[in-house]
């Protein structure tokens, strides 16, 4: 992927962030982080949720790109390496981000109105947004709230090593995904999924759910259509992006932390539902084609 090419955003900030994972008035430490997620997983629920009541009292639903059991926090690499990987990964992170402006930038354009680009905030181990406080555990997410993303940059090294999806283009996906979050916000359609799912059942929420993440899946295949148009993707980045898409599927992930599966607890779809719009979005480039709360299948 010639990202090296893109424009740097300047929305890129670096968040302070806390070890040991602290919620309110609880401080939780990272093996009681990984009994919340695998209790809410079992419960079929957002981790994320329980882990901003324990710590707010309620807030924004934040949108998660994984939501996996996490393994242990890697041990920080050496002072002689990490700068060189860290800033090359904050400049990876600014190059994509600022070529996602430019491209939702134009679209809005044509729709007729002005896009707003999110702050992109990068932190380690945990941070406090509008929606809660949030572990790296989460994997990255977007908060309605203050309409930002987060992401911590240790994902990208699970995303590679951990789900098996190594690449530019799986990168960017994850980021692209996080960002067609901040699309729908601006355009109502996460104000319309909260408010349906107000008073719903819990398989009513968890079905709003699957279709507004499918939804930001075809959407970052919006973006991965333009760059493609553009002569900045290169041969295997297609199929880097497919197994990311692969990878954070529910069934993948469910099936990884609890050996099985439950289709009724889905929040953002299987592994084949999530290949497919994002293979949408990638083939048309047409936001159109992304209204899965329209589709009878998904």
């Amino acid at each position: 992927m010639r990202w090296e090419d893109f424009r740097r955003s300047d929305n890129v900030e670096e968040r302070a962030g806390g070890g040991g994972g602290g919620f309110g008035g609880m401080r939780l430490g990272g093996g009681a982080i990984v009994v919340v997620v695998i209790i809410s997983l079992l419960l079929g629920k957002n981790p994320l949720e329980i882990l901003a009541l324990l710590g707010t009292g309620g807030g924004p639903p934040v949108q998660t790109q994984a939501r996996a059991p996490a393994s242990p926090p890697a041990a920080p690499a050496s002072p002689s390496a990490a700068p060189t990987v860290a800033d090359e990964q904050k400049d990876f992170v600014k190059a994509v981000l600022g070529d996602t402006e430019d491209v939702w930038g134009g679209i809005f354009q044509q729709l007729g109105t002005r896009y707003r680009p999110p702050k992109l905030a990068l932190f380690r181990g945990q941070v406090s947004s509008a929606c809660g406080s949030a572990s790296a555990a989460m994997g990255p997410f977007y908060c309605p709230g203050d309409q930002d993303v987060y992401l911590d940059l240790a994902f990208f090294e699970e995303l590679s090593q951990r789900f098996g999806a190594p690449g530019d283009f799986a990168r960017a996906y994850v980021i692209a995904h996080e960002i067609g979050h901040h699309v729908q916000n601006q355009l109502g359609l996460m104000a319309e999924v909260q408010k349906k799912s107000a008073n719903a059942s819990p398989a009513v929420r968890n079905a709003l759910s699957v279709r507004q993440e499918l939804q930001a899946d075809c959407l970052a295949g919006v973006w991965g259509h333009s760059a493609a148009a553009r002569g900045k993707l290169e041969a295997g980045d297609i199929e880097s992006g497919i197994a990311a898409a692969t990878a954070v599927g529910d069934d993948r992930i469910q099936k990884r932390s609890r050996g099985y599966v439950v289709p009724e607890s889905f929040t953002h779809g299987s592994s084949a539902q999530r290949v497919r719009w994002f293979k949408i979005g990638l083939q048309s480039g047409d936001v159109r084609q992304c209204n899965t709360f329209a589709a009878r299948e998904l």
